[in-house]
């Protein structure tokens, strides 16, 4: 490593290097990630099993510890990967289209399946710690697992407990609803913390983001959204994010997910649309028409009727149905 911290990295380096303090608890945390679970040969196995040609967690080449005008820090060496999917998101105008949102969910979903089942949760899925590749742009991967956490060491799922001195650790926005209550990650957070990805990417905004400096009510706001995921009516059609959340709503906290079932529901959408799971992911402005955001009404009783939340820039792929005279604060 060179001492001159200033110099921009050469355009043909091959490696990166991540340093912290050596007191640093997350960078730890990420090390020991890569180290157990995270080794070429695993990867290089899964991949062949699960038929798939790219995984999307960043290659790990080492780690050291070094000295720098008398202080002490820990680094490790790392696959160089290109730009972050925030800064792709803000330049698109806030919004993906449907088909990158669905290759970027199905992929990931991938992604998770390997890191869950070698016993960790990543713990903080959001746009920024999703990076393309540097020599291949069309493949995506998730990065920093500083927050990484062993749910399930040597077979043995960790208890559900409520803590709320833990309560609402993570990006709030995207914050599963167990770490709101302090719950400990495990492999539905990880999940529904996708979900709520995907649903920004597709509307812009998620419905609780005027909120975020409220985290309590962030919680009532999710919670809401669940508690009334089962009594949903599709009237739109992009209901795959709906019926993938649904789906994750349902599971028990320490239930293996069926990822499978998760993954043909995107990848159903996909081939709807025309698009493939591995074609090339596209990131052009989406079109700010209203078409995302219409609603179509549902045939429903007399009694009930559909409302949408179009003022709020959220997407109708989903209408909930609500009693007439008792508007939602929100719908999806």
């Amino acid at each position: 490593a060179s001492p001159q911290t200033d110099v921009p990295v050469e355009d043909d380096a091959v490696h990166v290097i991540k340093v912290e303090y050596l007191e640093n608890g997350p960078l730890f945390s990420e090390l020991k990630f890569y180290q157990r679970a995270a080794k070429q040969e695993q990867i290089r196995k899964w991949m062949s099993l699960k038929k798939i040609r790219c995984l999307g967690i960043p290659v790990f080449w080492g780690s050291g510890l070094t000295e720098y005008k008398g202080k002490s820090y820990r680094f490790m060496v790392m696959e160089r990967l290109g730009e972050d999917l925030q800064r792709i998101f803000e330049d698109s105008g806030s919004r993906f289209k449907k088909e990158t949102v669905l290759q970027l969910g199905a992929r990931m979903l991938d992604t998770l399946e390997y890191i869950h089942e070698n016993e960790y949760v990543h713990g903080d899925i959001k746009a920024a710690n999703l990076l393309l590749g540097y020599a291949n742009p069309h493949e995506v991967y998730l990065a920093d697992y500083g927050l990484s956490y062993r749910y399930c060491p040597n077979g043995n799922h960790k208890q559900y407990q409520e803590n709320p001195r833990k309560g609402h650790n993570g990006t709030i926005e995207f914050t599963s609803i167990d770490a709101h209550k302090g719950v400990a990650p495990s492999r539905r957070g990880d999940l529904e913390i996708l979900g709520y990805c995907m649903l920004q990417w597709l509307c812009g905004k998620l419905p609780w983001e005027q909120n975020l400096k409220d985290p309590v009510a962030v919680q009532t706001a999710k919670t809401k959204v669940k508690n009334v995921a089962g009594k949903r009516r599709f009237c739109f059609k992009s209901s795959e994010i709906a019926k993938f959340l649904a789906c994750v709503y349902g599971l028990a906290y320490d239930e293996k997910p069926k990822y499978q079932v998760l993954k043909k529901i995107l990848l159903d959408g996909l081939e709807s649309s025309g698009a493939r799971y591995d074609g090339p992911l596209e990131f052009s402005a989406a079109a700010r028409t209203r078409d995302h955001c219409a609603a179509k009404v549902s045939k429903v009783s007399k009694t009930q009727s559909c409302w949408t939340c179009c003022e709020m820039s959220v997407p109708s792929y989903l209408c909930l149905e609500t009693p007439r005279m008792q508007k939602p604060r929100f719908c999806l």
